[in-house]
């Protein structure tokens, strides 16, 4: 397919930047040299006993090149293994010392480079793109003060409250181990069972099966800071805080039934999708967003705000938008930037800091054992993607693959030798001071009352869905439990999401072709300890908040189709005036417009010039666009229209519930393709669609307006009833 084709860089691989690492061009007339330098005269052959003799010990150039390449690949992450990533820079409205003393949120005029790193979770680095799952959203800040990762995902809460579970999760929603299956999915007895028996998990859950999990780009996602963290002001003041990310281009999703066809027609998708953007000079923006909570009401909310599983309803606590994240250079090489970077949520700034949620503290040693392990040892913050911009200096020394020349005779303090460098900073002087938290109480394994309500913000969240949201959730858990191929297993998991609504659980039921339990063995629930008795037995399940409108990805914004891919379907004697008219419409407003034709090269208009062709009809899926248009010329449409695919395309198109338009003769494709065009006679539509936009009269200035403003609201999913009971699979 030609999308599968690597694009020639005509921006930021070409351009001078200011790079974080330091990346050697390569000369005009460079040579070929080992890693000292060494010119090599040879890189063909072997050096041999004889020309048909035994290779030699001694090539020293054969030893290094193959060694090199024995060792190119390092362990995969066990989570997050496959991701995509941007340099970028943030930089802050306007001073918040109010809230913090952190110098990269208090200076407009400071541009913090960033560099961010999206991901997967569950799948390996050869997974799909468009699998069900969470998406990780890490963000390095190279500040003045040092770097600040902020480690988060697309959800705001996580599937447990202690760290101490995270490996029994990770086993539990990885492949089975028996037979490594499946990939990159949770439809399977294992990750059912485990949340089945850990009932706090059921919030995320019903992220995961929502809209949110299959989104249509990395830069149309919401990121999270998931835990609790503290601002700090310069008078010490501390405050609670909950970080967000919010994309300008809005929240938006893909059908289940197009992911999985994306999955084939271009797994790189999302990965593809970020780097093309950039590559052709366009940005990926998120505007960043604190909620925060004086101490005095720590506790005044009915969930702990150290609990994970749990966020704060924006109506509640609205979200500040305090500064923006602008991605604009894509790496330089993948395996060293993207693949190399280690985030840590330990790291960083003075005016930020933590809080004791459990998970969290256990995050603060999992990710440097972690990269001790995957980087080669300690040394893994002096790979270029890690190092801070400001100035580092400590008394580390030796271990594997030390980069740094350190001179000098002292590496300990204090000391006198080096005549006390490097000394201690001061509080005033910048340096990092933990906040005086008031801690009391003994030594325990256990957590506070409030961590025990497992079901209310699971039940918040999916009473707050929009119909269509909803629907694609009872879809969303039918098909994964329909894998589950233990009934003890399904029937806890039916009586756990009748907890949260009754309605969701009778539909999924229904479509299992079971009944939801009255009641699950309470032994099962003892097995695992006191947590599950209380919270299906002895706890009574609370009445959730009312429904939280900002939790619905179908009240987000709608008002932007920039970097949209929209599709012309058109053969020779097309309308010309009519495919310029209504291009110039769409790219006026930031969408890339692609032809797509019965055959490549060229097609004529009906004028008789020359229209080029970006893709042909053999090789193309409607899946890789988010509308069509179909342009009239009765010659035209002949063409297309007798090229089956054509129909294919434009009932996926329908079936997905994106938008449509055709002008003049280009409304006999729609009504060939079944799609209903009922129309009054004066050239208007009569069926109640807004995202069917048709005029065989041929009014391109009043169809082209429709259609922005539907393709900017994304979806119509009124259609999906239509669509699955009239459209052809």
């Amino acid at each position: 397919m030609k999308q599968n084709i690597p694009k020639k860089s005509n921006s930021s691989r070409n351009k001078k930047v200011e790079a974080l690492a330091a990346v050697t061009p390569v000369a005009d007339d460079a040579h070929l040299t080992t890693n000292q330098g060494l010119m090599i005269n040879d890189d063909t052959n072997t050096l041999k006993g004889g020309e048909r003799g035994p290779s030699l010990l001694e090539d020293f150039h054969l030893r290094e090149k193959i060694t090199h390449f024995d060792h190119e690949r390092i362990p995969e992450r066990v989570v997050h293994a496959r991701g995509a990533a941007a340099h970028g820079f943030f930089q802050c409205y306007e001073g918040n010392s109010k809230l913090t003393k952190a110098g990269f949120l208090n200076d407009p005029s400071r541009k913090t480079p960033v560099f961010v790193r999206f991901s997967t979770v569950a799948g390996s680095r050869g997974s799909a793109d468009l699998a069900r799952d969470v998406r990780g959203f890490a963000v390095k800040f190279y500040t003045d003060e040092g770097i600040f990762d902020l480690v988060g995902n697309n959800i705001p809460v996580f599937f447990i409250q202690d760290a101490i579970k995270f490996p029994d999760f990770v086993h539990a929603v990885k492949p089975e181990p028996h037979n490594e299956i499946p990939q990159a999915a949770s439809a399977h007895d294992t990750f059912y069972d485990f949340i089945s028996l850990a009932p706090e998990s059921l919030h995320m859950l019903m992220w995961v099966m929502s809209d949110r999990a299959i989104p249509r780009s990395y830069r149309m996602i919401e990121g999270f800071g998931i835990h609790t963290f503290r601002l700090i002001d310069a008078a010490g003041k501390s405050r609670f805080v909950k970080f967000h990310w919010k994309p300008l281009l809005g929240v938006h999703s893909v059908a289940w039934d197009e992911a999985v066809k994306i999955s084939g027609a271009d797994p790189d998708f999302h990965r593809r999708d970020l780097w093309d953007t950039i590559d052709d000079g366009g940005v990926a923006e998120w505007e960043f967003g604190v909620q925060v909570v004086e101490e005095k009401d720590e506790h005044k909310f009915d969930f702990d705000l150290l609990d994970p599983t749990k966020l704060i309803p924006e109506e509640m606590v609205p979200v500040q938008r305090i500064g923006k994240m602008t991605l604009n250079r894509n790496p330089d090489n993948f395996f060293a930037e993207t693949e190399q970077v280690a985030f840590h949520p330990g790291h960083l700034v003075p005016g930020i800091d933590f809080t004791n949620d459990p998970l969290l503290q256990g995050r603060l040693f999992s990710y440097t054992d972690t990269q001790l392990t995957r980087l080669g040892g300690p040394n893994f913050a002096q790979i270029p993607i890690n190092r801070p911009t400001c100035p580092m200096h400590n008394n580390q020394r030796d271990g594997h693959m030390q980069q740094m020349i350190n001179p000098g005779d002292a590496s300990y303090h204090p000391n006198t030798v080096g005549g006390g460098c490097p000394m201690q900073a001061k509080e005033n002087m910048g340096g990092f001071v933990s906040y005086a938290e008031n801690l009391n109480g003994g030594k325990v394994r256990g957590k506070s009352e409030k961590f025990f309500d497992h079901f209310s913000q699971a039940t918040l969240f999916f009473q707050s869905q929009s119909a269509a949201e909803q629907q694609h959730m009872v879809d969303a858990l039918t098909f994964e439990l329909g894998f589950v191929k233990r009934d003890a297993i399904v029937n806890r998991m039916l009586f756990l999401l009748a907890q949260i609504d009754g309605g969701l659980a009778d539909k999924i039921a229904t479509g299992l072709g079971v009944v939801v339990p009255k009641s699950i063995d309470g032994r099962i629930n003892m097995d695992v300890g006191a947590d599950a008795g209380k919270e299906t037995e002895t706890k009574p399940v609370k009445k959730p908040a009312p429904p939280s409108p900002a939790l619905s990805m179908a009240n987000t914004i709608k008002d932007t189709i920039k970097s949209r891919k929209i599709a012309f379907l058109a053969g020779d004697g097309v309308d010309e005036a009519s495919v310029t008219a209504m291009k110039e419409a769409l790219t006026s407003q930031g969408a890339k417009v692609a032809i797509i034709a019965p055959h490549g090269g060229f097609i004529k208009g009906s004028d008789g010039s020359d229209i080029a062709v970006d893709l042909s009809l053999l090789n193309v899926a409607s899946v890789l666009f988010d509308a069509v248009y179909v342009p009239g010329g009765a010659q035209s449409v002949a063409a297309v229209q007798a090229n089956a695919k054509s129909i294919h395309f434009v009932n996926e198109m329908y079936k997905h519930c994106k938008s449509i338009a055709a002008t003049g003769e280009g409304v006999q494709l729609i009504s060939a393709s079944s799609i209903n065009t009922a129309s009054d006679g004066k050239g208007k539509n009569t069926t109640v669609d807004p995202a069917l936009i048709i005029d065989d009269k041929g009014d391109v200035t009043k169809v082209s307006a429709k259609f922005i403003e539907a393709i900017a609201k994304h979806r119509n999913w009124d259609r999906e009833k239509i669509a699955q009971s009239t459209i052809p699979a």
